[in-house]
């Protein structure tokens, strides 16, 4: 059958780049891969108490050279960095020359870290062969003194202070700048800038479209330079010993700006006698009129083209830079020319590819929400690089790092060496991987580009990342640190997501799927499995304790540091997450012994494994309690003190819910395919009754019987969603919270000796400073564990069936089968970003100019998490990473006609499709 994938220009380039993946891939070897901040981060500081907001601040960035990457407004790349592409702006007020964001320290704000800028990413095709983005830029001052000022003067009861409560936006006095890139063949790479006046007032605005090199020769001695060098009018030639030869055309009655990509150690470090061009020369010859800051001649390190319009209101100005490999004068045209038909059909082939990806998914507004959140996927890739050992030694040709710093942060991963496109959460509040966020965002990036996705998941598992001993590295500011190991179930995930696509696109059934890929990764895994039994179940007995597991603030202790009390916690969530990963690492090893035997014994040892887990999150231990609470029907954590007490800690919260995502069903076709593996379950049914009990039978007559492998039996299932389904507890208008509602009047105390500790719920910003930084897991909605418990309902539903309801919402006497609750959840999941009946989008909760002005309303903010009462974005305002898990829930079902019998739904979709007037905003 003919392959119906490459009818579309852009699955042509994904597949072009996929086949040249052994190689230099041809697309995707430029990107959007410029962080949004590489100011105030681990790998950039080389203080001596390890301050890295304070050792690298904001007042630094535009005069200090980067050590390990660059960062830009609206940057692109090559995706080694070498040569970058960005834009600068001044509006004749501002005290500083805008070439990145600005956003507050994490001691500067009331909520800690956070950008104070409002953009958005607006679109991209995978391939980036397209991408647009847009910027708000105030033609009034930048009021950076101003938001500083005004969060620090505020408490942790207090909202934040954002950019549009300082005044700037007022009378629409700001202007809309679009920053777009295509790529008309592989690497020839064109920006263009489109600035529209929205204010009432003609206003002065300077584009600078900029092309800098990465500084790599202030570091090592004998280091080359490369250099940026007019040779006509309009072009540079850019020479780079990595890069080899390129070329910059820019428009001819622009200025055109050259200095160095260097420190001005004058200004920051005192070094008088120090002669530039330095980094910052571009904001000296403009804000300041300094041209003695340029170079003499035309070369450097960093240009700039700049032009300065007076810009009427409503008009639009516009400028435009290309970078090619090869010499354009020669074939007779200019090279800037003709341009806006190639971005017109660029856009054009990404609404081809986008109607292709959203063709079940009629409601206008759905689409909008899906494409802006793949958009938000697309431009946080990032360049990463950090080379541990050389971060800890220092280099050779720079002062040598304070002693301390090789026994202090992340000391113990010198083998860490990372130099790697990577998919990051955002790239201004967390410009810099994490090992849960990552495994979460394949699967939106699988719906989009599944090579890519896999190669993220390959890449965690590489020897330069993974720990010899196993362990994942968590996140720049603790590698050490513990995610929850949900690498295996995003591995699986990502493999049937792949597996269907391609059984579509090729029209055959019997399609395996990438079987390297699965065992690869699966390989891995077993290591990092092996890492976490060795080294999280302290008293051998299968019950996890792991540490703050991604949760942050959630618990009554900060779970990463010893506990007041001493002891440890014996987690709930923790040993689920592990009872997960047992079942994630038997499902994939049954899929890998269709075509190997060999992995049916390994199938085996997880599935023990899972048994004795399940076994022991109930049993009686020597004299004290399980994780399950007979009492109050709900999994706590068990404080264990050193006297030989245990205490549960009856704290409800999401550690109380993650035991429904360890659930796994076999179809009598998936043992039948295995049948050593089918012979070990039944030997142990038979034999060993006190786990047979933990493995759920259900006999349909012609089809044999169907096993359900779970934390939770049907009982324990329907308590457990009693409370999650309950308005006053759990469920939401807008998902399911992090923390029980019912703590809001009753919070939590625990007293112990001559200290109580309190935790209540918080559906918004955390007014605690436990853990540090802006995260709050102690009421409000995140995207990550709503989305596992949807699919864990739907595996429940495929084992029940219908005849298994709850009721939804607890009180309502209206009963639901499990597959619509997941249902319900889900809608009421993207309900947060779709435009309801008035109008409103939830997301932008009571701000109006966001909520209701033409320029705004349309533009989303995938924000970190969301508040537990009325679904305003709270966090990170651009973490698209698992909050973009709403385009894979948006992403309706086809049905499975060419999937396997019998495959459960796992995909956690909505069915918000329109068909013909429905609200996709529609609750229970």
């Amino acid at each position: 059958m003919v392959d119906r994938f490459h009818d579309c220009a852009e699955n042509g380039r994904l597949a072009s780049d996929a086949a040249a993946a052994r190689g230099a891939p041809r697309w995707k070897r430029w990107g959007p891969y410029v962080s949004d901040r590489q100011w105030g981060t681990v790998r950039e500081d080389y203080s001596h108490g390890g301050a890295a907001w304070e050792s690298f601040p904001h007042d630094h960035a535009r005069s200090r050279a980067y050590r390990w990457g660059e960062d830009g407004l609206g940057g692109f790349s090559d995706d080694r960095q070498r040569l970058c592409v960005g834009l600068a702006l001044w509006n004749g007020r501002d005290p500083i020359l805008k070439e990145r964001l600005f956003g507050l320290a994490n001691a500067e704000g009331n909520h800690g870290e956070d950008v104070k800028e409002l953009y958005y990413y607006l679109d991209a095709l995978p391939s980036h062969a397209w991408a647009a983005m847009l910027y708000k830029y105030p033609q009034a001052a930048f009021p950076y003194d101003a938001l500083v000022a005004g969060n620090r003067a505020r408490d942790r009861e207090a909202p934040e202070y954002e950019l549009t409560d300082t005044g700037v936006f007022d009378d629409k006095r700001y202007f809309d700048v679009y920053i777009e890139y295509v790529q008309a063949t592989p690497g020839d790479v064109i920006m263009r800038v489109r600035a529209i006046n929205r204010g009432p007032e003609a206003a002065p605005l300077y584009l600078l479209p900029q092309v800098w090199l990465r500084n790599r020769w202030s570091w090592e001695h004998g280091a080359g330079r490369p250099s940026l060098r007019q040779v006509a009018s309009g072009t540079l030639r850019i020479d780079d010993r990595g890069l080899g030869r390129y070329f910059a055309y820019f428009e001819p009655d622009a200025d055109p700006l050259f200095c160095e990509n260097d420190t001005n150690v004058r200004r920051l470090f005192g070094v008088d006698d120090a002669t530039g061009p330095f980094k910052d020369g571009f904001h000296e010859a403009i804000v300041h009129g300094r041209r003695e800051a340029l170079a003499d001649a035309a070369v450097g390190t960093k240009f700039a083209a700049a032009r300065r319009w007076i810009v009427a209101p409503g008009q639009e100005v516009r400028t435009t830079l290309r970078l090619s490999p090869t010499a354009l004068h020669g074939s007779g045209g200019d090279p800037l020319s003709g341009l806006d038909d190639l971005f017109d059909a660029r856009r054009a082939e990404a609404d081809a590819f986008y109607h292709r990806l959203q063709a079940d998914l009629a409601h206008e507004d759905a689409r909008r929400v899906q494409r802006q959140a793949f958009a938000g996927m697309v431009w946080s890739k990032q360049f990463y690089r950090y080379d541990v050992r050389r971060w800890l030694e220092g280099d050779s040709a720079q002062p040598e790092p304070p002693a301390d710093r090789r026994r202090g942060r992340n000391r113990n991963w010198r083998h860490l060496n990372n130099a790697d496109i990577i998919s990051m959460p955002d790239k201004w509040e967390y410009p810099w991987y994490a090992a849960w966020d990552l495994a979460f965002h394949c699967l939106p990036l699988a719906v989009l580009d599944a090579e890519f996705a896999k190669h993220q998941l390959v890449l965690l598992t590489r020897e330069w990342y993974m720990h010899p001993s196993g362990q994942l590295p968590a996140y720049e500011w603790a590698f050490d640190d513990v995610n929850p190991p949900v690498h295996a179930w995003a591995t699986w995930r990502v493999f049937k997501i792949d597996q269907k696509a391609r059984r579509e696109r090729l029209g055959r059934a019997d399609e395996p799927g990438d079987i390297p890929f699965l065992e690869g990764v699966f390989h891995k895994l077993m290591l990092n499995f092996t890492w976490w039994v060795n080294r999280k179940d302290s008293e051998g007995r299968n019950i996890f304790q792991g540490g703050f597991l991604g949760l942050d603030n959630i618990g009554v202790f900060d779970r990463s540091a010893p506990l007041p009390t001493g002891g440890f916690i014996n987690q709930a969530d923790g040993t689920s997450w592990m009872a997960m990963y047992s079942l994630n690492l038997m499902r994939m090893a049954l899929e890998l012994a269709q075509h190997n035997p060999v992995y049916e014994d390994v199938a085996t040892k997880f599935f023990e494994h899972f048994l004795h887990i399940a076994e022991a999150m109930t049993e009686q231990h020597d004299g004290g309690t399980g994780l399950w609470d007979d009492h109050d029907k709900f999994y706590y954590d068990v404080l264990s003190l050193p006297d030989g007490r245990r205490l549960p800690l009856r704290l409800r919260s999401l550690v109380g819910l993650i035991p429904m995502c360890a659930v796994e069903v076999l179809d009598p076709v998936d043992l039948a395919a295995v049948p050593g593996f089918t012979e070990r379950l039944q030997w142990v049914m038979e034999h060993r009754p006190e786990l047979a009990d933990l493995v759920s039978r259900w006999h349909e007559p012609g089809l044999g019987e169907r096993r359900l492998l779970s934390l939770l039996r049907g009982h324990r299932l329907k308590r457990l969603l009693r409370r999650l389904l309950d308005p006053t507890e759990f469920l939401s208008d807008f998902g399911v919270r992090s923390m029980s509602a019912a703590h809001r009047h009753a919070p939590y105390r625990l007293e112990l000796g001559e200290s109580t500790y309190t935790v209540e719920y918080q559906p918004g910003e955390s007014t605690t400073s436990l853990f540090g930084g802006n995260s709050n897991w102690r009421g409000p909605i995140w995207f990550p564990i709503n989305f596992l418990i949807i699919e864990s309902l739907q595996k429940f539903h495929h084992y029940y069936g219908e005849d298994f309801r709850v009721e939804c919402p607890t009180g309502s006497r209206q009963y639901m089968s499990l597959a619509e609750v997941a249902e319900v959840l889900t809608r009421r999941l993207v309900s947060i970003f779709l435009r309801g009946a008035d109008g409103r989008r939830p997301v932008f909760g009571d701000d109006a100019l966001l909520q209701h002005d033409p320029h705004f309303r349309d533009h989303l903010l995938f924000f970190e998490y969301f508040h537990g009462d009325n679904g305003r974005g709270v966090g990170a305002s651009h973490q698209t990473g698992w909050t973009g898990l709403v385009a894979k829930l948006l992403q309706p079902r086809r049905p499975q006609c060419l999937g396997a019998p019998g495959e459960p739904p796992q995909d956690g979709e909505a069915r918000a499709r329109d068909d013909g007037g429905s609200d996709p905003r529609r609750g229970a």
